[in-house]
Parts: C-alpha cells; structure tokens; sequence
C-alpha cells in the first residue's frame, strides 16, 4: 500500500544529523537532492572520497559540521532548465512517517532554492502518492505520537 504525501513535509536524516528538515516533494525531478557547500573530491592513500557541508550558515539547521564518505558516485542530473551538469550523489536514509528509507541524494548547491532538500520521483515510486493539496502529513504524523 503506497503512503500518501503532501507537496512539502519535513524530514529526518539519521546519517547527516539533520531532523525535521524542510523537503519538498517534486514529481518532475528524477533524482532527489540536498543543499551543499565545499564539496570537495579528495583522495587519501589512493582511496577517494567526497567531503562537504550540509545547507548554509543562514540555515537555523546550519552546524558547520565536514561530511566524508566513500560510498559516492557521479551522476549527470538535467535542471529545470534543460542544462546538464554533473553531480556527486551519497547513499543515505531519510525518516518519512516513522520509516526509514535508503535514498540517494545528489548534492547541490540550492542556497538560492526555498526548500533545502528536493525528493523527486526515483524515491517517491512504488511507495508513495503525491496530493499536491495536502502538506505536512510525515510531520504531523510524528507530532500525534
């Protein structure tokens, strides 16, 4: 049975330390992503890596806390724009409606974007149904329990 969702919520990323972010949901997006700064691929006694920051020091979630991770790719992801570029994508997990979820997330640079994170429909197929009149419903859920 899918879940419905409204057209924004909040979310929790155990893995990033990030709860009840703001996330909008975008059914015309392929792929979901999070606001990042400094993202940066290095390499370490021949191990690559990516480190980066999660969302902007205006951000009240802001903690200006260096993540690392091994466990990337590179991802070509098409804007609302039509132009192409590339992006580092992570492995990670988001809490909607008390599940938790793997999700992919390409980084982004979305200071200038109302939402931090953007869900698109990769993740939302077979298991969710957008109401787009509907917002909220994962974090009202979380407040009655």
């Amino acid at each position: 049975m899918k879940i419905t969702i409204g057209r924004i919520d909040k979310g929790d990323f155990p893995e990033l330390e990030l709860s009840d972010i703001d996330i909008k949901i975008d059914s015309g997006a392929y792929t979901s992503s999070i606001h990042c700064a400094n993202i940066e691929e290095i390499t370490v006694n021949n191990i690559k890596f990516i480190k980066f920051t999660l969302l902007d020091s205006e951000h009240p979630l802001y903690n200006n806390k260096v993540f690392s991770s091994k466990n990337y790719t590179i991802r070509v992801v098409k804007s609302s724009n039509g132009a192409t570029e590339e992006r580092f994508a992570v492995k990670t997990e988001i809490t909607l409606f008390n599940k938790t979820f793997a999700i992919d997330l390409t980084l982004s640079e979305r200071s200038d974007m109302k939402f931090p994170v953007l869900i698109g429909r990769k993740f939302l197929n077979k298991q969710f149904i957008i109401d787009s009149s509907r917002t909220n419903l994962s974090h009202k859920l979380k407040i009655k329990q």
